[in-house]
């Protein structure tokens, strides 16, 4: 498919700098299939999501937390910066560097606080593979020299401090990895979890470490000519089984954000039986593709032209979401990372 198909116009001041406090208090579009009596959207709040929901449903989030892979240095006097995308090993990172033009293999790139690391390898992707040299934990390391690797359109109006450490995130947040947030998450509250709980609504696990790619731009004019980056997750076998407990008991599983229904999909068989898995994904969905492991999703507003408003798009129809986005524009929604929400329920 054409990728300017998935293009909309966006006022730059419907981006949102900041989340709302408390985070629950965002606003929260409820889209269904227009063939279903689902012509009308719903405006609602985060806070109305257990009223909206059925009792035996199951909510995936992702415990990804996000590190401070943003890193500012220089390789001899040329200013370089530094996004982490994905870890090799213990010691090594796969990255995008700004002006890499300047770097070749063997080079040392310096950051602040003392902190090197190699360019080891550049790949045809236009990533390199760096190697941060000594014995202390490369997540030390980082704590030192890095920053929160806010998204472009939000580093680009202002600058990352102190108050983005917690505002990026999510309260479920455990295991290192990410170099962004699974933003879906970002709207729970403790308040919400309870409300749920007591609604009756389940509450599931996965880890899929969020990596550089998602912030890199659709670059090829049709979807077919597109490579995603991969990135590594985790379904404990534990968990497949309880989630294919409560859809064989009627429970529909939702999906809290992109990231939990790329892994779920990467890991379901022909049948709609979820095991459980491990490794790495490069999963690209788009508008005929057959979905097996949701029911639905909640997620927040994505840019023009990306893969996940390709994904949306492929769960609702891409006429459907146009429609969604342009009443969601109108009405003074808040878009991308910081946002507002959307629940879709195909």
């Amino acid at each position: 498919m054409k990728v300017d198909l998935f293009d909309f116009e966006l006022p730059p001041e419907r981006i949102a700098l900041r989340p709302v406090r408390p985070r629950d208090a965002a606003r929260m579009l409820v889209v269904r299939p227009e063939s279903a009596g689902g012509g009308a959207f719903e405006d609602r709040g985060v806070r109305d999501l257990p009223d909206l929901l059925k009792k035996g449903d199951v909510l995936v989030f992702n415990d990804t937390r996000v590190i401070p892979a943003q890193l500012e240095g220089r390789r001899g006097e040329a200013k370089i910066g530094v996004t982490l995308h994905k870890r090799v090993d213990l010691r090594r990172w796969q990255a995008f560097i700004r002006n890499a033009k300047r770097v070749k293999e063997g080079n040392i790139l310096t950051f602040g606080g003392g902190v090197t690391a190699v360019a080891e390898a550049r790949h045809d992707d236009g990533s390199w593979t760096l190697s941060f040299p000594g014995t202390e934990p490369v997540e030390l390391l980082l704590e030192r020299a890095g920053t929160m690797p806010l998204p472009p359109y939000i580093a680009g109006k202002r600058s990352t401090d102190a108050q983005d450490r917690e505002d990026y995130q999510t309260m479920f947040a455990a295991r290192d990895g990410a170099v962004a947030a699974p933003t879906a998450s970002l709207h729970f509250t403790p308040e919400l979890v309870a409300a749920l709980d007591e609604a009756g609504i389940g509450r599931e696990i996965l880890t899929l470490h969020v990596g550089a790619g998602t912030f890199l731009p659709v670059k090829a004019e049709d979807t077919a000519d597109h490579r995603m980056h991969s990135e590594w997750g985790r379904i404990e076998p534990e968990v497949a089984e309880r989630l294919n407990g409560a859809r064989a008991a009627g429970g529909r599983l939702i999906a809290v954000g992109t990231t939990s229904l790329r892994l779920l999909e990467s890991a379901v068989a022909p049948d709609g039986s979820i095991a459980g898995w491990e490794g790495d994904t490069d999963i690209f969905i788009t508008p005929g593709y057959q979905f097996r492991a949701v029911d639905g999703l909640m997620t927040n507003f994505h840019l023009p032209k990306s893969t996940l408003f390709m994904l949306v798009s492929a769960l609702m129809g891409r006429e459907r979401m146009q429609a969604a986005y342009a009443h969601a524009i109108e009405s003074g929604y808040r878009f991308y990372s910081y946002g507002d929400s959307s629940l879709l329920l195909p």
